[in-house]
């Protein structure tokens, strides 16, 4: 292992939505000397986005934002590697080695990196909750390398379901095996999939997948625990999607508790048995177990116990945000894993290390969550979801295309935390063109 030979006052570990934004506006104010940003991979890609990428309506490798870019331009130091130990003790985390998978030659060897302060900012994981073949059976969505597997999975069971049409009936009209897709969880992330798998599956019929009748080849279904999907947000924002999934020929199942995934097929706890060539498990998300390995106090769900300024508690100068933190802001709400949250938490912070760095005291007011609402992709040409107003509990329903632009929006408000005004239009223009002369959906 190499001595201490990378210190910086301000190191983040996670380049997620909140992490990136934090190591970005940081680094405009502060410098690549005093802020570092490590990750364990190359590139950024706005989580929400994931279910595009493993439907193959959006491309990683041309949405994927390069850290070492972003660095040069925002002004913080990068670092590759996986954060694989931590002594808070002496203040100081390893970074391991970086391997080729094509040679496993070393790459980057095993660093150590001295801190200032730290901040974790690691995201989550998928929680099986036990249930047996959930983890060995099943693809769930937490980053790039998880949605392109699916994607290729799925191209690959579309060919194989178009030849075997083929062998039933030249003509076209065979009653072959066609493909079952089963969803479990009902929450955004399995609504935005199935029905973002609907209008991609479509899509490849127009590019010579022509043999298959997507309603009737390509079965999409999806098994929520809960009494109606969406569970979390309002009855009528539940209501509405579900009519959409029926609407676009996805089936929805409620009420339904899995409690065995096997490699073709999915049980549940009346031994009602639903076929499946391909299984997506998002029924749920827990911290990563590496923290668990670094001795902090962590909550049920395997979260890191911050306080109400976000500090890891009984541990100075060390912070926690987004998925990975159990926080309960100064309102005694408990902050929801949410996108929203993070980026928030990364604007408090912001202020905490800024008064910091003036030597002034830390800021006295704690951290308060806002629920802005929330919207749910059903398709490239609609939305639905409910935006919070300024009266406690009040509420407004939205739907259609008003919905559609205000969900994009999100992603263009990331993109202008870490790019700018200027760039996230331009970039806006350049994709909205690219779209235009390449195929709907990635065909390889």
């Amino acid at each position: 292992m190499k001595e201490l030979a990378l210190r910086s006052d301000i190191v983040i570990v996670g380049g997620g939505a909140g992490g990136l934004e934090l190591a970005c506006k940081l680094g405009r104010k502060l410098g690549p000397s005093k802020v570092t940003l490590v990750d364990s991979r190359l590139y950024h890609i706005w989580k929400p986005s994931l279910h595009e990428v493993a439907a193959g309506t959006l491309d990683i490798h041309q949405e994927g934002l390069s850290y070492q870019m972003l660095a040069h331009d925002n002004g913080f130091n990068f670092v590759f590697g996986p954060m694989t130990a931590l002594d808070a003790a002496t203040k100081t985390m390893t970074v391991g080695a970086i391997v080729a998978a094509s040679d496993n030659d070393e790459v980057l060897p095993e660093r150590r990196l001295a801190y200032g302060s730290l901040v974790l900012a690691i995201g989550s994981t998928s929680n099986y909750f036990g249930v047996p073949g959930a983890r060995e059976n099943t693809i769930s969505l937490n980053a790039t390398e998880d949605a392109e597997r699916f994607r290729l999975r799925m191209l690959r069971l579309m060919l194989a379901a178009e030849q075997d049409q083929e062998e039933q009936d030249g003509n076209g009209h065979g009653q072959g095996g066609g493909l079952d897709v089963v969803i479990i969880g009902g929450g955004a992330t399995g609504v935005e999939l199935a029905a973002e798998l609907r209008e991609a599956s479509g899509a490849y019929v127009t590019y010579g997948f022509d043999q298959l009748d997507v309603r009737r080849d390509v079965r999409i279904t999806i098994l929520e625990g809960a009494a109606r999907v969406l569970a979390p947000l309002p009855e009528k924002v539940s209501d509405a999607a579900t009519k959409l999934l029926e609407k676009r020929g996805i089936r929805v199942v409620a009420n339904c508790r899995v409690t065995a995934i096997e490699k073709d097929r999915v049980i549940d706890k009346d031994g009602k048995v639903y076929p499946s060539k391909l299984c997506v498990w998002a029924a749920g998300i827990r911290a990563p177990e590496l923290l668990e390995t670094f001795g902090l106090p962590l909550a049920k769900g395997g979260q890191v116990d911050v306080d109400a300024q976000l500090r890891v508690k009984g541990m100075p100068d060390l912070y926690a945000l987004g998925d990975c933190a159990a926080c309960t802001d100064g309102n005694g709400n408990v902050v929801p894993p949410r996108a929203q949250a993070a980026h928030q938490q990364a604007d408090y912070l912001v202020a905490t290390f800024l008064r910091q760095s003036k030597g002034e005291a830390p800021q006295s007011k704690p951290y308060e969550y806002r629920d802005y609402g929330s919207l749910v992709s059903v398709g490239r040409s609609t939305s639905v979801g409910s935006l919070m107003g300024s009266l406690r509990g009040a509420s407004w329903f939205v739907q259609g295309w008003m919905a559609r632009l205000m969900y994009t929006s999100l992603h263009l408000m990331h993109h202008r935390a870490v790019l700018g005004t200027l760039r996230t239009g331009v970039l806006a223009l350049a994709r909205f063109l690219v779209r235009r002369a390449t195929p709907l959906v990635k065909l390889h």
